[in-house]
């Protein structure tokens, strides 16, 4: 007798699974989808959109159309608590669903409640669509006015956003002051190299950039800061790092530091072993993973394997995360920075080999008649 499968989100690390739908509905199982948008936004390419690089239809995946079209039932809705004693997940409109098996791949949130008092014109970096209605914001609010933007986070988002805002805006009538307050230091993980290249890069297209200062506090119109200087802006960026959502701490299940679901090296919560995950919304038992695309793409296959042998009682794979990941920043001017171990390139061909790693992903996926339809869909989401 078939079980029941349900997958909660669509993003990256479930695309194998959505691809791959009808290998379970033929074998007699039920398959859900619940995600609270029928679309999946790859964040790996939202810079580059901001920048004006792509347009929305080439960087999303249609999860609900692609599932529904492999057999599988999709629910436009969000999870916000589990019960896996009793094997239920419920939704903010209230309903419940049941399982056999579930799988999460919720994604992740930017940290803001801390800093936010109450103001408009905050943008998280995510959702990525986020970036998508700034672009065709600005776009407009340039035509008339001055800006004044703000970038808050020296990470790699916070550099991608910056160098972006500059391509978008860039030639345009009235002019655009950008500041990316970095913290402690720009890009503190990486070699000195690759921060000197991206400071240099920077500072050559004007982006005021500062260091050593972390912001306090957003109010409206106002960024206070940590030296109690203040910055007046229009706009306001936010790329201060992502969190998983509260569904797992609500829930009452055991989560690691960041928050995300304490799951095995099979991608799977010991507790309850019909409790699967992968992406940013996990955190791997004793293996912590930095809250990058790449290692939501390498879980894809193990992944979908143990969701199937969960399902069907065969012999788990395990998740090796693999080798160091290649960091590749698009700097906004069709050049990027490449960092991979000891190896740091600067040029054009850094930025060619990003766009066609990100476009080769995209096209193994868009397998739902993405590139057909005018972006008038990408503003509702």
């Amino acid at each position: 007798m078939g079980k029941h499968l349900v997958l909660i989100g669509g993003g990256h690390a479930h695309m194998t699974s959505l691809l791959n739908i009808d290998q379970l509905t033929s074998r007699g199982h039920q398959v859900t989808l619940i995600s609270p948008s029928p679309h999946h936004y790859y964040s790996g390419m939202g810079p580059g959109m901001l920048g004006g690089f792509y347009d929305p239809p080439q960087v999303r995946f249609h999860v609900g159309t692609m599932a529904e079209e492999r057999g599988a039932n999709f629910i436009q809705d969000t999870a916000v608590k589990v019960e896996p004693r009793k094997r239920i997940i419920h939704l903010t409109s209230g309903q419940s669903i049941s399982y056999d098996v579930a799988s999460f791949n919720t994604g992740s949130d930017v940290k803001q409640a801390a800093l936010v008092s109450g103001t408009d014109n905050v943008i998280p970096v995510k959702p990525v669509l986020n970036l998508y209605k700034a672009r065709t914001t600005l776009l407009q609010e340039i035509e008339s006015r001055q800006l004044e933007l703000t970038v808050i986070g020296g990470g790699p988002a916070g550099v991608e956003i910056s160098a972006n805002l500059w391509r978008l805006l860039r030639g345009k009538p009235n002019r655009t002051t950008i500041t990316l307050v970095a913290g402690s230091e720009l890009l503190r993980n990486t070699p000195e190299r690759v921060r000197t290249l991206a400071r240099r890069s920077l500072l050559d297209k004007n982006i005021r950039l500062l260091t050593g200062v972390r912001a306090e506090n957003i109010a409206e119109g106002i960024v206070s800061l940590s030296d109690r200087s203040r910055l007046n802006y229009d706009f306001v960026f936010l790329a201060t790092g992502i969190t998983p959502s509260a569904l797992f701490r609500d829930s009452g299940l055991p989560t690691g530091a960041d928050g995300g679901l304490l799951v095995n090296n099979f991608l799977q919560y010991n507790d309850f072993p019909e409790l699967f995950g992968g992406g940013d919304c996990i955190s791997l038992e004793g293996c912590p993973l930095a809250k990058v695309g790449v290692y939501a793409v390498r879980q894809n296959p193990v992944l979908f394997h143990n969701l199937v042998a969960k399902l069907e009682d065969t012999p788990l794979r395990s998740f090796d995360p693999g080798p160091p990941y290649m960091l590749i920043l698009n700097m906004g001017d069709s050049r990027g920075i490449l960092w991979k171990r000891s190896l740091t390139l600067n040029g054009r061909l850094s930025f060619l080999l990003k766009d066609y790693i990100d476009r080769r992903f995209m096209k193994r996926y868009q397998v739902s008649g993405e590139l057909k339809y005018p972006s008038q869909e990408a503003q509702t989401g």
